[in-house]
Order: structure tokens, then sequence, then C-alpha cells
């Protein structure tokens, strides 16, 4: 498949019953966070707001579903079934894509980012990295 340039591209590029499963998962997440902007990011289609909601792709038997729930122990019970490498999830075509876990994730991942939670290992910005370096260099050159 061709680097997609859109949601819609990314969405025709496949066979008419993945591409009902795609265009409901969107239907999904918009509905749940109607402010975030879409665009296609490591060749998925991406949810963002001041950072990525979700990612979402189709593979050859399921539906994948990035990155990974953290924090709410109800969620990560309810998504353990769909537990894949990495903590992302794995929706089987064989069975019914479960939309309301979808909005479910979406909801945790929206107030996440509206109580400005940052996840662990999170970089940080340039002038972030060049204060600690700065501080760095200053406690080695004292040392000397």
């Amino acid at each position: 498949m061709s680097e997609p340039a859109t949601i819609d591209d990314y969405i025709r590029a496949f066979a008419p019953p993945v591409r009902r499963v795609l265009a409901r998962i969107r239907a999904t997440v918009a509905a749940v966070a109607p402010n975030a902007r879409e665009k296609i990011s490591y060749r998925m289609p991406t949810f963002v707001r001041k950072r990525v909601l979700v990612h979402f792709a189709a593979f050859q038997h399921h539906i994948g579903l990035f990155p990974p729930v953290r924090g709410d122990a109800a969620l990560l019970r309810a998504v353990e079934p769909y537990a894949g490498p990495k903590g992302n999830l794995r929706f089987p075509f064989a069975d019914p894509i479960p939309y309301g876990l979808i909005a479910r994730i979406v909801e945790a991942r929206v107030r996440e980012e509206s109580a400005g939670k940052r996840k662990p290992g999170v970089r940080t910005t340039k002038a972030t990295a060049r204060a600690r370096d700065r501080a760095r260099s200053k406690r080695v050159k004292t040392r000397r």
C-alpha cells in the first residue's frame, strides 16, 4: 500500500468489510473526541489533540489500536483479552469489534490529556534538554 494522504485514502485501500470496521472506529473516536484533529502518522489513521490520542490500523487478521492503555485498573482489565505485544491492542476480525471499549479507551486518553498527565519516559523539550545539559556541564566543570 502506498502512503495514504488522508484517513479517507487509508480506509478506501481496504475491502468493504474492513472499510466498514475502520469507518466505524473512526466515527467512534470522533464522537468521543470531537475536537481531535485527524491525520496520518506512521502510515496509520491518527487522532490528535495536544498529543496523540490513538492510532488504529487494519492488519491481515485484526485491527490494531495504539498506544497501550495505562492507569485505569477497570479499563486495563477490560482490554486484557486484546493485549498484544508491548500492550498494544489487537481486535481480531473473527470476533465482534468492541466499539464501546474503544470509546472508553479514547475517553480515558482524553481525561489523561486534560489532567496534564505525562506518560513515563516522554522526551523532554529541546529547551528543557539544553537547560539540563548546561546544569550537567557546570557540575562537571566544578569537579575539575
